[in-house]
């Protein structure tokens, strides 16, 4: 990557706009720096409205000094996206809509931020029983690996798997959005701190030590009000 002086977040996104979409009918900053969680690496989330585009796509670009990822949509693909993430709950193109500054909007803005707003507030669509079943069935299987394995380097990739399904079945079950890799934490904070700094400590502990004992703990907490550990009697697909 070339040394190139970076520019104020702001101006960098209206200069890639003016160079690269000048006839949009709107464009937002999105992402780590408009909230405040920059890091060195960061980039810059620019979504862009452009009724010329047939489809909406990605692209990338290292400019201004920033690594910069474009998400481009004409005035109707956004609700494709908006369905989609609803249904995988996790509401990527929604969020950076409603915390996108503008940049630049010709009357547009205001009825796609009204209109992810309302998808954010109302939160995913409810798990059903036959569902939750399922994923204590899943999220049982996982445990019961976790607890048996005695190999470090399968125990590794399995308590991985294990927490993913924790934090999916406890969020899902309280009718919050969910989230990967970094967004796995912050989805759990936004559900409840106490439980986030729980999560966070049983798995670090295992980590760092080795002992099982914290993180099999916590997983039979999230599985008890639920009915807890499932297995027998568990059948799918059966006619």
């Amino acid at each position: 990557m070339t040394d190139v002086q970076r520019l104020d977040p702001i101006e960098a996104t209206r200069l890639f706009i003016k160079e690269n979409f000048p006839r949009c009918q709107a464009a937002l900053l999105a992402g780590s720096v408009v909230r405040g969680e920059s890091t060195e690496t960061s980039d810059l989330d620019i979504v862009v409205f452009d009724e010329k585009f047939s489809s909406s796509y990605r692209e990338s670009f290292f400019k201004y000094g920033w690594r910069i990822e474009v998400f481009v949509h004409n005035l109707t693909s956004y609700k494709s996206y908006f369905l989609s993430d609803i249904k995988r709950a996790r509401p990527s193109l929604p969020q950076m809509v409603v915390e996108g500054v503008i940049i630049k909007d010709e009357g547009l803005v205001t009825k796609l931020k009204e209109e992810a707003n309302i998808l954010l507030n109302k939160g995913p669509e409810e798990w059903s029983a036959r569902t939750i079943v399922e994923k204590r069935y899943f999220l049982t299987d996982s445990l019961d690996d976790f607890t048996g394995c005695n190999d470090r380097a399968e125990e590794i990739f399995i308590v991985a798997t294990l927490a993913e399904l924790v934090s999916e079945f406890v969020l899902r079950t309280n009718n919050c959005w969910i989230g990967n890799s970094k967004w796995m934490v912050r989805s759990l904070k936004m559900y409840d701190i106490k439980f986030t700094d729980d999560f966070v400590t049983a798995f670090d502990e295992y980590y760092r030590t080795g002992d099982k004992l914290t993180v099999i703990q916590l997983v039979d907490a999230v599985l008890e009000p639920h009915g807890g550990r499932l297995f027998e009697g568990f059948s799918s697909g059966k006619v």
